[in-house]
Parts: C-alpha cells; structure tokens; sequence
C-alpha cells in the first residue's frame, strides 16, 4: 500500500488508493469494481464497506457507504441473500405491502426476478443443492438487490453488480443455483416511471404476454401492451391499453398479473373485499400459483364476463408456457 502511494504522489494520492481498495475489496471483492465506480455520484466518495452473514440461517449481506462533500454517509448498496422461507415472504410483503398489483417492472428475459415498486432488483432462484424443505417445496435463494436512487441506479451498472452479488451468494449459501450473466448494456426500468413503452400485438407475440393476440378482443388494432412478465419471473404482468382515454387523461386499460409461489397465497386469501376479482389459479412446480385482473370502468366493448374470459386466456397461456396444472377460474 505504502509503495502505491508513493508511486501516485505522496500523501495527496492516499485517499485515491483508498477508495480504489474500498472498493476493490468491497462483498468481499466479489463485485465487478468498475461497475461499482459507475455508481457512485460524481461529488461522492466511498466511506464503507461491510458484509457478513450466517450460513446456517441461510443469510448473507453486504453494505456499501458513500458521503458526499457536505453529506453523511448513506448506502449506496444494500445486497441482501435469503434461503429460509421465513425471510423470504417478508421480502414479498415489502413488495406487495397491500395487494399484487403493487407497481413492479420486468427484468430483462431469462434472469429469475423482478424490479420492485421502490427499483430494487429482486432475484428468486431454486437451489438444487439445498433440497426441499418441511413442506416439500424446492428450497430457493431470494436476493434483494438495492441502490439507491441518490446514486445513478438506472445503469447497466446495476445489472452488473446485483448478478455478481447474486452468483457469490449462491456459492456462499451452499444453493447451487446456475450462475446468472448480467445483460450488456441493459439498465433496470423505473416501475413508477412515466414512459411505458406498448406494443402492437405482433410485436408481443413471442413474449408471455402474447396471449391477447387470439383472445377475441373488440377492434384488436385499438389495443397495446405493455410486456412486464418473463417466464423466468416470480411475477410480472401485462399490461393492456386502448386508445380512448379517461377523464385522468389516461388510457383505458387492464392489468393482467401473475404471481408465482406459496408466498402469493395472501394476496387473494382474507374476505371478498380485500381479494382481487376476478382471479384464477393453478400449481407450478409444485406451488400456488394466482392470476388476477384489474380493469378501467367502463371499458369499450369488454363487459365483466368478458373480462373474466380474458383472464382465463391469460392464466392459461402462462400455465401452458411453464408447465403448470390444475387451473381454475376463482369465485369471488
């Protein structure tokens, strides 16, 4: 170290190797450095770095700091990893505090998650090497993946740290999980951000929101969607518009969601007011899987029982494109 800051110029170097090494060795030098350096603000510094956790808890986390000039520290990171079923739906119930039809974004396809109403990057992954747990569900590695929005967080930067993150976790924690490869050039969507991108249906066609294309929607050219479901992902959505506008100014549409897992069972369990109406289900790989629909008033040519026969399409194309079974249309 000595050596380094002298090779860079005495004393006026030493806080640069420092933040070189901060960062460095920062998740026990497992994040791709240069993808960290892209995060952090221009007028920040890194001022820490922590990581620690219980194998026989089935936890692990990581930490990193930042402050600015005339700022306190505040994290930059927050990479968090779960195996227990217990720390699991508690990071569900953060994502989806009231319903499922929180806000949420897709990933890009074939990576196992989902970015979370508040941008975190949320990864569900099965573990081969950890077996089945009491219940006989595939135990599985669920890894929160935060960055702060005081940071540049909508960078492929963030891809690139979080799948890093994720792999080291999943040696740590004894999953066995198949290592993750981080999309080039790709950064996460804001799930709360303002440009939704729709498309035609033949533009969709290949995707898992595909589904409409045959679903016999009135005037099908009048209608887009907004792909927010990967079969990889625990949930997502799709999101259907129609070119005629409410008083908000906003379009007309539905929100067609799926949720994949036992986790899900509390967003269509308790009275008929508090589930959402209608909703199907079915088991997938071995677990509860619901679909639910949330629709415009008063929409154009597609009345209640119209809206429940595009729910079953749509349930039954995702229970066909992942292998499910048992679907069932839910009375509510």
């Amino acid at each position: 170290m000595a050596a380094a800051v002298l090779a860079l110029g005495g004393w006026i170097a030493q806080p640069y190797v420092h933040q070189w090494w901060m960062i460095r060795t920062a998740c026990d030098g497992v994040l791709p450095d240069g993808a960290v350096r892209d995060l952090v603000p221009e007028d920040a510094r890194v001022t820490g770095a922590e990581a620690g956790g219980v194998k026989a808890l089935g936890d692990y986390g990581c930490e990193v700091t930042v402050a600015g000039e005339h700022s306190a520290d505040w994290r930059l990171l927050s990479l968090y990893a779960y195996t227990r079923r217990d720390d699991q739906d508690r990071e569900f119930m953060a994502a989806f505090p009231d319903s499922g039809f929180a806000s949420q974004a897709a990933m890009p396809d074939g990576l196992p998650g989902f970015v979370s109403r508040s941008g975190t990057l949320q990864f569900l992954l099965p573990c081969p090497d950890l077996g089945k747990d009491a219940d006989g569900r595939q135990r599985k590695l669920l890894v929160h993946a935060g960055v702060s929005h005081s940071g540049s967080w909508r960078r492929p930067a963030s891809y690139e740290v979080a799948v890093a993150f994720v792999n080291s976790a999943s040696k740590r924690l004894g999953c066995g999980a198949e290592p993750l490869t981080a999309p080039q050039g790709v950064s996460p969507a804001d799930p709360d951000g303002d440009d939704p991108k729709p498309v035609s249906w033949a533009a969709a066609r290949d995707t898992a929101c595909g589904w409409p294309a045959g679903a016999g929607l009135p005037d099908p050219a009048a209608w887009k969607v907004d792909v927010q479901l990967t079969d990889a992902a625990p949930t997502g959505g799709c999101a259907v518009t129609v070119d005629d506008e409410t008083t908000s100014g906003r379009p007309k549409g539905m929100n067609f969601v799926a949720w994949f897992g036992d986790w899900s069972n509390r967003l269509v369990s308790g009275n008929d007011a508090d589930r959402p109406s209608p909703s199907a289900s079915a088991r997938c790989a071995g677990e509860a899987a619901h679909f639910a629909l949330d629709a415009s008033d008063d929409l154009p040519g597609v009345d209640r029982t119209e809206q429940r026969a595009l729910l079953r399409a749509f349930a039954a194309a995702q229970v066909e494109r992942r292998g499910c079974t048992g679907l069932e249309m839910d009375d509510a």
